[in-house]
């Protein structure tokens, strides 16, 4: 699948290659991030192509942002008629694509109320406010008291309150002080997390399944737990779906692999169709119903661009197409990585079109591993040591996916 090569990204002094762009970069760009040296200058459904006119496969999907590929043309043109009639007026005016949004998102979920945001740590940081507001207007909660367990080895984004949880120390050294109100407790541990519920507790904060972490999924029943376990204490349970939802392990939220209905639902990522930041807290009204106007707000959060696009991700959802793609190719993947376990992969953890493989360190580290992928025209990323991540977008066919499992034999085999 070759492509004509594109011109090479300009500048004054004439195009720049990838090594250039890379380079230009070093001086003017915080080192926040450690991208493998690919530049991407184009994509199209599951392909991307460097400045130079090289493609790839992308199993990474923007970390699920684009479960539904690169410029898929219904959100394409759904984000075109939305930029020719308005892009932004903030909350300080009604807008009308916003009810729509919220009305067909509400209703995707079986849930109530949206509180439309940006960013995946925006729902969170929303979420954490709206909890603790229920828990001191509603549960009785002493002011200033209310705590919210959560689970160890979480990834719920990166702001301040948010790495306070984290028990990942290259996202919290050197950010201290931390903010206080969080009990940390094992994944996949009910015991563990009854002996950390008590009266001050506002709500408990998971991932269904843990992305960051290599994809961990609980054992079956663990989210039955958290929702009766929850129910009983009188608190809340929010599930974060950011990564694991609208799509992805092959229904529409990971929580219904258990029929579990969860007190609020954190989405985002896939929600913005990978062309505008989306994300939103979806709920019951009696929890979101305690935020007045002036408690909690963002200028850019229900947008007319944002909720046309997100409108349009949820048509897409209507359908279950995509779940059904993601169950059906979840199988195929499933079998290519089974026939690897003993030929370089020591195991792997994987739900719909997504997977967490944890490499033979002896073979070579995760990063190592992404960068012989890259040199075969794959790319995926890597995440604590040797394991590596597979999230490919939706649309991917199962030509497409044997091509990726195939790159990744010869990897293993040959050696980085």
């Amino acid at each position: 699948m070759t492509a004509p090569a594109r011109t090479l990204a300009s500048s004054a002094a004439g195009p720049r290659s990838s090594a250039d762009l890379i380079r230009a970069e070093e001086p003017v760009l915080a080192h926040n991030y450690h991208p493998l040296p690919v530049v991407v200058a184009h994509a199209e459904g599951t392909w991307v192509e460097d400045v130079e006119g090289r493609r790839y496969l992308d199993m990474l999907a923007g970390y699920s942002a684009l479960n539904f590929g690169h410029r898929n043309p219904v959100l394409i043109d759904a984000a075109h008629r939305q930029l020719d009639r308005l892009t932004l007026t903030s909350r300080a005016f009604h807008n009308d694509r916003l009810a729509q949004f919220a009305e067909s998102l509400a209703e995707l979920t079986g849930q109530d109320m949206v509180l439309p945001m940006n960013t995946g740590a925006e729902a969170v940081e929303s979420a954490i406010k709206v909890a603790r507001k229920w828990a001191y207007e509603v549960k009785g909660v002493a002011p200033d008291r209310a705590t919210i367990v959560v689970a160890a080895d979480n990834f719920h984004g990166r702001t301040t309150t948010i790495v306070s949880f984290s028990t990942d120390e290259t996202a919290r050294a050197g950010f201290g002080p931390f903010t206080p109100g969080f009990r940390v407790v094992p994944y996949n541990d009910l015991a563990a997390l009854e002996a950390a519920v008590d009266e001050t507790t506002a709500a408990v904060l998971i991932e269904p399944i843990q992305g960051e972490a290599g994809v961990v999924i609980p054992d079956d029943g663990y989210l039955t737990g958290v929702r009766e376990l929850t129910r009983r204490a009188g608190c809340l349970f929010i599930a974060d779906e950011i990564q694991s939802g609208l799509g992805r392990t092959g229904t529409t939220l990971a929580v219904e692999h258990e029929e579990v209905v969860p007190d609020l639902l954190l989405l985002g990522k896939a929600l913005g169709g990978g062309i505008v930041p989306v994300s939103a807290v979806v709920g019951r009204r009696d929890v979101l119903g305690v935020l007045r106007p002036g408690e909690h707000g963002s200028t850019f959060g229900g947008n007319p661009l944002a909720a046309a696009v997100g409108s349009a991700v949820v048509g897409l959802l209507e359908t279950g197409e995509y779940q059904s793609r993601a169950a059906e190719l979840g199988v195929v993947l499933r079998g290519g990585l089974t026939a690897l376990v003993g030929r370089g992969v020591k195991g792997f953890r994987s739900r719909g079109l997504w997977a967490g493989v944890d490499i033979d360190p002896a073979i070579g580290t995760g990063r190592e591993i992404s960068e012989g992928l890259m040199r075969e025209g794959v790319l995926v990323k890597d995440t604590h040591g040797s394991t590596i991540r597979l999230a490919p977008p939706l649309t991917i066919t199962d030509e497409e996916l044997q091509s990726a499992l195939g790159a990744l034999e010869k990897v293993l085999t040959q050696g980085v």
